[in-house]
């Protein structure tokens, strides 16, 4: 029955990382640009921001996230920044060859970006906090602390999977464009995360004055 259950887990992990959002485009970007390994560094780097507010829920701090001034203030720097790193990638020179872009930036960078973007995304928020808020409404009555722990791993291997599969999915096909095209999918890129900081931005300026 929890082999069952670890596998249904597994698969809402990969069903909260798979919607196209502003994650999956930065990390599409920076494999098209600098490779598999950058990419999924990236990744890792969301994932660990996504285990922090699975503690936060766990812990209890939702309701602290209620608040207009804590809410307000996610909006904002979301805004702050996809539309940063939007920007950023439409001025950006695109290169495909690995050896130079791989050398030009180090995997730390990555991994910083990749956490930073989650921690600050409200779209992460409103998917951990809620979602796997009813996951533990649900399942805590039900089932023992370790039972919740491996269902809470079965959900981030589920995430980890998917940061795999857009890590080598984006590296890969950067071997067979051209130069022209892959400036055309960064710039593409660029402007959905824009899109996306100028929404979050919307949202702000209505919890402070709507």
């Amino acid at each position: 029955m929890l082999t069952s259950a670890y596998i249904a887990y597994m698969l809402l992990g990969l069903s909260l990382a798979a919607p196209i959002g502003p994650l999956n485009a930065a990390q599409l970007n920076i494999g098209i640009k600098r490779g598999f390994f950058h990419s999924w560094v990236f990744g890792l780097g969301a994932v660990l921001a996504d285990i922090a507010y699975m503690l936060l829920v766990y812990l209890g701090v939702v309701h602290f996230l209620d608040t207009p001034f804590v809410q307000t203030f996610l909006w904002l720097f979301g805004f702050f920044v996809l539309v940063y790193t939007g920007v950023e990638s439409l001025l950006s020179n695109v290169q495909i060859k690995e050896s130079v872009t791989s050398e030009r930036e180090p995997l730390g960078r990555s991994f910083r970006s990749g956490f930073w973007m989650s921690l600050f995304n409200p779209m992460s928020i409103l998917f951990w906090l809620g979602i796997f808020g009813s996951v533990l409404a649900q399942e805590a009555a039900a089932k023992s602390a370790s039972q919740i722990v491996l269902l809470s791993l079965a959900i981030i291997i589920g995430v980890l999977v998917w940061d795999f599969t857009v890590a080598a999915t984006s590296s890969f096909f950067r071997k067979f464009l051209s130069n022209t095209l892959l400036r055309g999918i960064s710039i593409i890129s660029g402007l959905f995360l824009i899109g996306f900081g100028i929404h979050f931005g919307v949202q702000a300026v209505k919890v402070l004055f709507f």
